[in-house]
């Protein structure tokens, strides 16, 4: 069955469903109400990280990451995609992954120890968060294979991921006994790695069903993830970070450019404004943002 036929017939849907009064005033509604699930998500995670409860906090950032997913591939599938929608996925992504993030990094990692430095810190993180979606809202597109520093979504995945470490390795109550200024200065440097221009993998290049071996990397992946998501979702989310870093002290030593080939556009363009080909038009769910 060729592409083609199928996209006409999707087209045809989602025309459908525009003439329908009801389904169109619900699948216009839809995604804003996914949209605000992130946002109620995010702002649950903050009074949650503020009350002491940061493990709780960090299944609600989870929650957020989840609606944000479906938000744009429900917009896409209604035909409901329009630029209010991205500019409200956009404020949404940063209180769930901007601010809710930081201040859970906050309190679990006792912070405030540290006086005016551990807030100082902790806001480094937000502020390059909001810049970073700030910088995805004004570019003309963005680069499919690739991605300008670490994703915003990514970022505070990192942060969840390690309060999970934690309470995998001595439980939700005891102190791992580190000094607070190493995830104070982590954290911040977190946030600096997502206004990098270092390249990072998107992952949507990958087309499972289609690879044998990249459909069984996946599923092992997935089931490690599903076991004893507390020690996995760490290492993968470690493992991702370090290897934007790595692989670019790699083309450095090894004499090769800096910024791959295909992430530089016409001449006289700036690396941060070519990672940009597709145009951006949607929700954009859990992507470069």
């Amino acid at each position: 069955m060729s592409e083609e036929p199928e996209k006409k017939r999707r087209r045809r849907r989602r025309r459908r469903r525009r003439e329908d009064p009801d389904r169109a005033g619900f699948a216009a509604l839809l995604p804003q109400l996914l949209t605000t699930g992130n946002l109620a998500s995010g702002f649950y995670a903050i009074v949650m990280a503020s009350s002491g409860n940061v493990l709780i906090a960090s299944y609600a950032i989870f929650v957020a990451a989840l609606f944000d997913i479906l938000d744009g591939r429900a917009a896409r599938m209604t035909g409901n995609v329009s630029r209010f929608g991205a500019e409200y996925d956009s404020i949404a992504d940063t209180v769930s992954f901007g601010v809710a993030p930081a201040i859970l990094a906050f309190y679990a990692g006792d912070f405030a120890s540290l006086g005016w430095a551990g807030w100082v810190l902790a806001f480094t993180y937000t502020a390059c968060a909001s810049l970073r979606l700030a910088r995805f809202n004004v570019q003309s597109g963005r680069f499919e294979g690739r991605f300008d520093g670490v994703p915003t979504p990514a970022g505070a995945g990192m942060i969840v991921s390690t309060v999970w470490f934690k309470n995998f390795l001595v439980g939700p109550d005891v102190s791992l006994g580190l000094p607070a200024v190493i995830p104070a200065v982590g954290v911040a440097f977190l946030g600096l790695l997502m206004v990098s221009p270092i390249p990072y993998h998107s992952g949507k290049n990958l087309r499972f069903g289609q690879s044998y071996s990249t459909t069984v990397i996946a599923l092992i992946v997935l089931l490690l993830l599903i076991l004893e998501p507390g020690l996995n979702f760490f290492l993968v989310g470690v493992v991702y970070v370090i290897s934007g870093p790595a692989g670019y002290l790699w083309r450095w030593r090894t004499g090769r450019e800096l910024i791959p080939a295909e992430e530089k556009g016409p001449p006289g363009q700036s690396v941060a404004d070519t990672r940009n080909v597709t145009p951006i038009t949607d929700h954009a769910s859990i992507d470069g943002r």
